[in-house]
């Protein structure tokens, strides 16, 4: 039956105020929903032609009863249609709805979720920066106030609090929540008037300037704020600032206007960032990472790639290793390497795995436990990691049964491998890999395990040998110049295959950790690292190590005596460098 005579998709607009919780324990898709609201260009993109999908009294006959939605789903946008039949008991909707009768954007919208995830009872319990990735494709980060001290350490607070402002500026969704403890049920109220155990949205940061004579934390002329919207659109918190605090009669009523003050139990308040922070215990940052090339704010450069965790009882075609616990089998995950061309570049990193509450009915609706690992490697690496030698590791992620695991990392100049994994081995499933730098970083799958046996390498030769060699520092090199110093590189000569590393500059001493593998098919051929001084017009040499890089050799790291040109028995120069050399016949060992 007609829940109501003049229906529509929105009644003046769209706005965070529309919708409220229905009997659903599904607070988070409607905190998701509120936030939505708040950017045009977002919810335009979920709900398309919008003014086409709209009931139009004037020609009846257009009318189809299907409605069209669009989600985000494993980097694709997946278009999801449903009829108007709504779920009701006594007439009045049971779940998502609006404050006003006729308007049905957001049940509309949460039948269609609900049909993605498989029903609306797998919709019962989520998480909220879930469901903005769904609606945005944004990058989503959970952080615990908590664990991070953020209500007890102001510099944090304050740093955290410029991170959310940055983010909620250039379109950035927010959400939060207060975990419930094991001493309180579920959706429990707080003395505070705050709901544990349920999502709230972010709908305003703001920085609210007060009269010189008050004077609160952070500084006398500021007080940072924050406004939070409950989904059930009531249940407010009653301290500081909230609607009827005496605080809001210091502030002008051009100011309240400003900030867009209401006095009505409408789920809606302003707190200061500092009784939020102690009062909150997570929140969920969904950045919407801007890689267009026509912007003011800073541009990201963005790689994705598919993957999936697999496995097969063959040790080399296994990709579910399992995490770096799992040592036999850890290096059998998917592997991924990238460049960082700057002297330091910060990354994000961030990885999905699909949503699997489509199989909450057979009783496997939890994400698993993903996350992923990433190491500095040789800078002319193009084959799989079989064992960790010279390689260091630089970053490890939460390992977390959540969909999306994140990390922000400054990454130094060089090569470097992500080992996405699952937390034990042998489970599969899919997931993405997006990753965010400065400069193209040229992301890409290592999938061969070694050089590929071609015509060509029967005219030529095959490789008989893999060596890994580490450059680690170089001591007491002797001074350039007149300042006394020097700007030292090396150059690693292997056949007809040369690696240089970056400058050093205004030292004796420096250190490169400079890392290369090669593959030989000379075995009788050595390996030269020379060390050269970097000058403007000409550069020169400062001395060199000859090596044989033998399997018989010691894989310690061991210091050498620089010798002018020549073999192993030219004269000694003034200098030390200190490697590791690891060799090989066998491809997959190393």
């Amino acid at each position: 039956q007609d829940l109501c005579e003049d229906p529509h998709l929105f009644v003046n607009g769209i706005s965070s105020h529309d919708l409220h919780q229905g009997i659903l324990g599904n607070c988070w898709f409607v905190a998701a929903c509120s936030c939505l609201a708040l950017r045009k260009s977002l919810w335009q993109q979920v709900i398309p032609d919008f003014n086409e999908q709209e009931w139009d009294p004037k020609n009846p006959e257009k009318y189809a009863g299907i409605f069209r939605f669009r989600f985000w789903c494993l980097g694709e946008w997946t278009e999801v249609v449903v009829d108007d039949l709504l779920p009701t008991m006594d007439g009045k909707l049971i779940y998502c709805h609006s404050n006003m009768k006729n308007e049905f954007w957001s049940a509309l919208l949460e039948k269609a979720y609900a049909k993605l995830a498989g029903s609306y009872e797998a919709l019962d319990e989520g998480s909220a920066a879930d469901a903005i990735v769904d609606f945005s494709g944004a990058v989503a980060e959970s952080i615990d106030l908590v664990q991070g001290k953020y209500g007890e350490i102001i510099s944090e607070q304050m740093n955290l609090f410029q991170d959310l402002l940055k983010v909620h500026k250039r379109g950035g969704l927010i959400s939060c929540s207060i975990a419930a403890s094991s001493g309180r049920t579920s959706e429990a109220e707080t003395a505070m008037g705050l709901v544990a155990g349920h999502a709230y949205s972010v709908t305003a940061i703001r920085k609210l300037h007060l009269g010189e004579r008050l004077v609160f934390s952070f500084k006398a002329e500021k007080l940072f704020m924050i406004r939070l919207r409950n989904p059930w659109g009531k249940k407010e918190w009653n301290g500081a600032w909230s609607d009827n605090s005496e605080e809001w009669k210091k502030v002008s009523d051009s100011e309240r206007k400003h900030l867009g003050l209401t006095l009505e139990n409408d789920g809606e308040f302003w707190m200061t960032f500092e009784d939020w922070c102690k009062n909150f215990t997570d929140v969920d940052i969904c950045r919407i990472v801007n890689t267009s090339y026509f912007s003011i704010h800073k541009t990201w450069e963005k790689k994705m790639m598919r993957g999936a965790w697999t496995k097969n009882s063959e040790p080399l075609l296994n990709r579910s290793g399992g995490c770096f616990d799992n040592k036999e089998t850890f290096l059998q995950n998917p592997q991924y390497i990238f460049d960082v061309k700057k002297t330091e570049d910060k990354v994000l990193v961030s990885l999905q795995q699909e949503d699997r509450r489509k199989y909450k009915k057979e009783g496997e609706g939890d994400s698993i436990p993903i996350g992923f690992e990433i190491f500095k490697v040789e800078d002319n690496r193009r084959y799989r990691l079989h064992k960790l030698t010279v390689q260091e590791r630089v970053a490890t992620s939460p390992y977390i049964n959540t969909r999306t695991v994140f990390l922000k990392r400054i990454l130094k100049q060089g090569c470097y491998v992500l080992i996405p994994t699952t937390y034990l081995p042998g489970i599969t499933t899919r997931f993405i890999l997006r990753l965010f730098t400065d400069v193209p970083s040229k992301l890409r799958e290592l999938k061969a395990d070694k050089p590929k046996m071609t015509c060509w390498s029967l005219l030529c030769g095959y490789p008989c040998r893999v060596t890994q060699i580490k450059v680690h520092s170089i001591e007491g090199l002797q001074k350039q110049g007149r300042s006394g110093g020097a700007d030292p590189y090396v150059l690693i000569k292997c056949e007809n295959e040369t690696v240089r590393s970056p400058v050093q500059h205004n030292t004796t001493s420096p250190i490169f950790n400079t890392q290369v593998i090669f593959y030989r098919k000379n075995i009788d051929s050595p390996i030269t690292i020379q060390v050269w001084n970097s000058n403007i017009l000409c550069d020169q040499l400062l001395g060199q190590a000859v090596l044989a890089a033998s399997p018989s050799d010691p894989g310690e790291q061991q210091t050498l005596q620089l010798r002018g040109r020549g073999g192993r028995e030219a004269a000694e120069v003034p200098g030390h460098i200190t490697i590791k050399v690891v060799s090989s016949d066998d491809f997959v060992e190393l």
